[in-house]
């Protein structure tokens, strides 16, 4: 039996679009600083697979990282060679999910309905992004998870801010994407820190 998804620990995926290969160093390590254990670079960023590459070179312990706004197949061969081992998509895609799956990659495909949801699944998938969560809110999320199975676990990402984040929790949330809440180039080390502190204490102070 598939251990009911309530009973692991949240995660927090870090969303660095517009990150360059210049900056993404200095950034994963005062993200890692803070706690956050999961990065992904959207691969409409600058010269993303550098990126990557140089984001799994750093070999951070029990951090998970690879690439985000996955479209294709090719893409997860891209990223996978870049040392990637994670894909998450802003849309279901049975054969981004079954490609990542068969290279041992973890995989977080886009969802909004239970349709999608289920399409994933089946696919494959034990992770689902609901995406964009603001469209939807929390009592979206309550129903989707009555029905899905509780092995799987969803993440609310877009317009999740962390006054945001006690009420997705209470609906159901495994955790959550962070992305402009989080970072944008323009911000400094220090604004990063910051943020990234504040939204781990609030899914910390969200409890159960």
């Amino acid at each position: 039996m598939k251990p009911d998804s309530a009973a692991r620990p949240r995660t927090l995926v870090a969303i660095l679009r517009g990150v360059t290969p210049a900056a993404i160093t200095p950034v994963a390590q005062t993200l890692y600083a803070c706690g956050i254990r999961c990065i992904e670079v959207p691969l409409n960023s600058p010269e993303p697979f550098a990126s990557i590459a140089a984001l799994a070179a750093l070999n951070l312990q029990d951090c998970i990282v690879g690439a985000g706004t996955v479209l294709n197949a090719a893409d997860v061969e891209n990223t996978h060679a870049a040392g990637g081992r994670l894909i998450v998509s802003p849309n279901c895609n049975p054969d981004v999910i079954r490609h990542a799956l068969h290279l041992d990659m973890s995989v977080m495909p886009g969802v909004a309905t239970s349709t999608e949801a289920f399409q994933a699944i089946d696919a494959g998938a034990q992770e689902l992004k609901l995406f964009p969560a603001i469209t939807y809110g929390p009592t979206h999320l309550r129903a989707l998870k009555s029905v899905l199975p509780t092995s799987v676990r969803v993440y609310p990402v877009g317009g999740v801010g962390a006054a945001d984040v006690a009420a997705w929790v209470k609906a159901g949330a495994d955790g959550f994407g962070f992305g402009s809440e989080l970072f944008k180039p323009e911000y400094s080390l220090t604004d990063i820190e910051t943020r990234a502190r504040k939204l781990v204490q609030a899914l910390a102070s969200a409890g159960t």
